[in-house]
């Protein structure tokens, strides 16, 4: 159920230095009474529960996004019952559900939990003013704004295994992601083109296979490199950094080891773990390998717990993501190794698949991991390819090849994130025009309206009982041809704008005329974080 003032909205919206409470993504609720206003000015006190450390850090991030937007400073006046401005938590029915409340007595922030909170806070943020209001204040209509999101799972995917990226990067990555109210930030860290993630067990595994001697120029099969080495990884510590700083704005890290393909950056340091026994080079182009882990190897399993147990260690995160995708059954095939951990499993054909008995092998290793991970309390995440070969029901399948694979599990039972690459891979174009825009991954358009029109519960295909299995939806920013931070800004915006109505409002809410009216106050906040954005729209 949502409810709008549209008329008084239309009527706020007319003139940008007016608060204006129609913002990205959508509240499922907005009810105003633009004929009242409340004045915010410089001073105003603002309210919190002074022994609560979450409650006061959310305080402090509502007073620093105030000062930002209008200049307005207030004052941090803990447990103050007439404050202008007043946070605390209630009783509310859903995760992350909070009422923003302006009228007579003031600002009224009221949450069921912090993570609620921090979402109102942002909604207030995102509602003002780019002005500078100390000395004539702020006036904000009288509005009652109920919401909460739809999705539990609201996720964004950053590809650093082809390009690095720093932790101050990463900072500011996780500031726009809260800002667009998203909580699941999934970390791409191992790849055939280089190994980000340190392991104390490993200690060569990092430093070696970080570095890749050069990297192909422009399409992957170009034949031209750059001649130019290149590198980095992130410690233990500096993973710890993240978890901490994304733990803060409510946002879950969820690593990624992909196994047991997309693993040539490992095959170089232990060539021993391959099938061929190598020599592996730490991948200079793009594309698929056919280097892959071998399956018949005990100590692959060894390896990979290994690797695992120490990510635990490092990322709380109930989820983990283990890849599963692409990994070519060739070597397998030819394996006598793996042939022989075939015949020991008793695997038979079964006309699925070309190597369908390699298929299975994988999903041997699939379950190997997935007992372990159970162990240290963690689901698994896999592409939907995991479920080629048999998959065990707790473990959750991340659907890129369309929607099908999605719908596939969820009729099984298993749990699933949408992420199709039609609607979701933005490291495509985002403009028809080409020379509009840096060179990327060329095979198809998703613009930002493309991404809008995602819907990923499916009705027609899954019952109100599978639908329920569908946890949310996210977009991914994989970076073969996105090596800096501008350009990779520039790919997530305003695209991150329309996937944040997708995993947050309700699909009567969805209005993409609507949307891009909404879009020039966000692009003047993206200004004030400093980040690129495609000022265009299709």
């Amino acid at each position: 159920m949502f409810f709008l003032t549209f008329v008084s909205l239309v009527e706020l919206s007319a003139e940008v230095d007016k608060v204006d409470y129609h913002v990205i993504p959508m509240p499922k609720e907005v009810v105003v009474d633009s004929s009242n206003v409340f004045v915010l000015s410089d001073g105003m006190g603002l309210a919190y529960d002074a022994s609560d450390e979450e409650i006061c850090r959310n305080a402090q991030f509502l007073r620093q996004w105030v000062k930002e937007m209008t200049g307005i400073e207030l004052n941090l006046t803990p447990n103050d019952k007439k404050a202008a401005v007043r946070m605390s938590l209630v009783a509310l029915s859903e995760k992350e559900a909070y009422s923003l409340i302006v009228n007579g007595a003031g600002i009224q922030i009221y949450a069921s939990d912090y993570a609620g909170l921090f979402r109102a806070a942002q909604t207030l943020r995102k509602s003002l003013p780019m002005v500078d209001a100390k000395k004539t204040g702020v006036s904000l209509p009288y509005v009652t704004v109920n919401d909460h999101p739809r999705f539990e799972y609201r996720g964004v995917l950053l590809d650093c295994g082809r390009h690095f990226f720093s932790v101050d990067f990463i900072k500011k990555f996780l500031d726009v992601m809260a800002l667009h109210g998203c909580n699941q930030f999934h970390w791409h860290l191992t790849e055939d083109q280089g190994w980000r993630f340190e392991v104390k067990a490993y200690p060569s595994l990092a430093p070696m296979g970080s570095v890749r001697k050069e990297t192909v120029i422009g399409p992957y099969k170009s034949g031209v490199y750059d001649g130019v080495p290149y590198g980095g990884y992130y410690t233990q510590e500096d993973c710890r950094e993240i978890v901490r700083y994304a733990a803060e704005r409510y946002i879950n890290v969820v690593p990624e080891i992909d196994l047991p393909g997309h693993m040539q950056s490992a095959l170089h340091v232990f060539p021993h773990l391959g099938c061929t026994g190598g020599p592996y080079p730490v991948r200079t182009t793009w594309g698929v390998s056919k280097e892959v882990l071998c399956g018949g190897n005990p100590e692959t399993l060894v390896f990979l717990k290994t690797v695992l147990g120490e990510l635990c260690d490092v990322f709380p995160s109930k989820y983990v993501h283990i890849g599963g995708d692409e990994c070519r059954k060739h070597r397998w095939h030819e394996c006598p190794k793996c042939q022989a951990k075939i015949k020991e499993l008793g695997l038979v054909e079964d006309g699925k698949h070309e190597f369908s008995k390699e298929h299975q092998l994988q999903s041997y290793i699939n379950r190997e991991i997935e007992a372990f991970m159970k162990e240290r309390g963690r689901d698994i995440i896999g592409w939907d390819e995991i479920l080629e070969g048999g998959l065990s029901g707790s473990s959750i399948v991340m659907s890129w090849r369309g929607i099908k694979g999605g719908v596939a599990a969820a009729r099984e039972g298993h749990r699933v994130i949408m992420s199709p690459n039609v609607y979701s891979y933005i490291d495509h174009p985002q403009l028809k025009e080409t020379k509009n825009q840096p060179r990327t991954t060329d095979s198809y358009i998703v613009s930002a309206s493309k991404v809008y029109s995602f819907e990923p519960l499916v009705p027609d295909d899954l019952t109100v009982e599978q639908q329920s299995l569908i946890l949310g939806a996210q977009v991914n920013l994989w970076t073969e041809h996105v090596a800096y931070p501008n350009h990779a800004f520039y790919q997530l915006l305003p695209r991150l704008a329309a996937s944040s109505e997708v995993q947050w409002c309700l699909p009567e809410q969805k209005d993409f005329e609507d949307f891009k009216v909404r879009l020039p106050r966000m692009e003047e906040i993206y200004d004030l974080m400093g980040v690129t954005y495609c000022s265009q729209i299709e």
